[in-house]
Formats: C-alpha cells, structure tokens, sequence
C-alpha cells in the first residue's frame, strides 16, 4: 500500500492550490481516505474525508477550520483524491498528508490514531 501525496507549493494569500493523493495497493470505494495538515510546533489536524457511498455518490466531510473553503474529491479517471484549497491564509502554512483509514473501524474521522496507512506529506506556504 502507498499513498503519494503532491501539489503543495508556494502562494500568496487568497491564491489557491490542488493537493493529490494517489493510492496505490487500495480500493478507494473501500477505504476513506482523508486529508489532515500539521504545522511546526502543533498537532496534526483533520481536515477533510472522502468515503464511497455507493452508486456514483461519494460522500465528503470538512473540519470547520476549512469548510467552504476547501473541497475533497474523488479523480474519475484515476486513483486519486484531490484537495481543492482556496482563498488560502498564512495559517494555512503547514505539512499536507493524506492517509487511508478503515471504514468499519472509523468513528471521529478526523483522528490521525483512526488512519492505518499514510502518504509522505506536501508543503504548502501562504505568503501574507
């Protein structure tokens, strides 16, 4: 199983970005794949997770921190999740992973204790 997560970068306030998760050795309908950020010197944070419904529906859950803001989805024509990210701030600044988590075993969704498996993080840096 590999997670590879890109797209972090550098951007200006209010600028946007598009995170990447590709998923390797998984079924993305079995598993939730979620998104969480950490920031030097804070914890990991939960910020958004995907999980297949059934049918054509995929079912998407935001933080507060980012709710409206961002938006997670599901790549048709691959294994992927992307993270759209707009009208980004300063305190967006921090290390992007994304992680796949068990979905019989998951229940606060965004607890980085719930997610078994974990890409290598992407930097994002919001210049003020």
């Amino acid at each position: 199983v590999q997670l590879q997560a890109s797209g972090g970068g550098l951007v200006q306030a209010g600028g946007e970005l598009r995170l990447s998760c590709a998923v390797m050795g998984l079924s993305l309908e079995n598993w939730y794949i979620g998104w969480f950020r950490q920031a030097p010197g804070k914890k990991r944070e939960g910020l958004s997770c995907i999980t297949y419904e059934g049918g054509s529906t995929w079912s998407a859950t935001y933080a507060d921190s980012v709710k409206g803001r961002f938006t997670i989805s599901r790549d048709n024509t691959s294994d992927t999740i992307h993270l759209e990210m707009r009208s980004l701030k300063p305190e967006d600044t921090a290390v992007y992973y994304c992680a796949a988590a068990n979905p019989w075993t998951i229940v606060k969704k965004f607890e980085e204790y719930e997610y078994e498996y974990w890409g290598q993080g992407t930097q994002v840096t919001v210049s003020s």
